[in-house]
């Protein structure tokens, strides 16, 4: 891993990267490409690529919202642990789970977390049934998601796991989805806050939809991803 680089697309972002956090980010590259020869997380394997559209990509978070100390983060649908795991190396004093349906891919941040020695936790699960328990139900101060679903769909899966004046982060791609998703917002008790336009080292096209909860979600909301899917709010 070329440190110098990430270090600089961090500070670009106003983000500090000290020597302990450069070594963690590589472990991270190191673990990724590792896992990655028997488990399929990423297709983005060469190591510029993976600063950029990984690394860099992941802690533009950090520039849509402040995140006080001991925050609690949700990262809805982590897959490999992005944007979450680059989050809680730049900021091991947040307080991030790490929501996935699928094991081996929580199995692998969980090898990142051991290795690295950061404390972070894994649910597996489906954020539409979680979202239903009262131990994670509007508990978390930011839900965020580098989820490919549209934005409708999205916050459906994604706002109920948020308390009432806390904040969902979905990281788009070129695409602004704020008037796709306005109902859906709307309806599960928020409001689009922001839409923050940017551009990655590379110069791809990045947007961060902002979303302020304003108030509790109703209890009918998620539904089922059958529902959520072919009935978007």
């Amino acid at each position: 891993m070329n440190k110098e680089k990430v270090i600089g697309y961090a500070k670009d972002l106003g983000i500090d990267i000290d020597s302990m956090a450069a070594e963690r980010f590589e472990i991270l590259e190191n673990r990724l490409l590792r896992w990655n020869e028997h488990v399929n997380l990423t297709a983005i394997t060469e190591e510029d690529e993976i600063a950029v559209k990984h690394f860099a990509d992941s802690l533009t978070v950090f520039t849509a919202a402040d995140f006080p100390r001991g925050a609690k983060v949700i990262d809805v649908g982590s897959g490999a642990g992005f944007p979450g795991l680059p989050m809680l190396i730049a900021r091991p004093d947040i307080d991030i789970t790490f929501l996935d349906s699928v094991g081996k891919k929580l199995a692998f941040i969980k090898d990142v977390l051991n290795l690295s020695g950061l404390m972070g936790q894994t649910l597996h699960a489906r954020a539409e049934d979680i979202a239903h328990d009262a131990q994670y139900r509007e508990e978390f101060d930011f839900a965020v998601s580098r989820a490919v679903a549209p934005l409708n769909i999205l916050a459906e899966y994604a706002m109920p796991l948020v308390k009432p004046g806390g904040t969902f982060i979905a990281m788009k791609g070129a695409d602004d989805e704020s008037e796709l998703g306005a109902n859906a917002v709307r309806t599960l008790g928020g409001k689009i806050e922001q839409v923050v336009y940017l551009e990655l080292p590379n110069k791809d096209p990045r947007n961060l939809v902002i979303i302020k909860k304003l108030s509790q979600t109703p209890p009918k909301y998620p539904r089922r991803t059958k529902k959520i899917t072919s009935k978007p709010l």
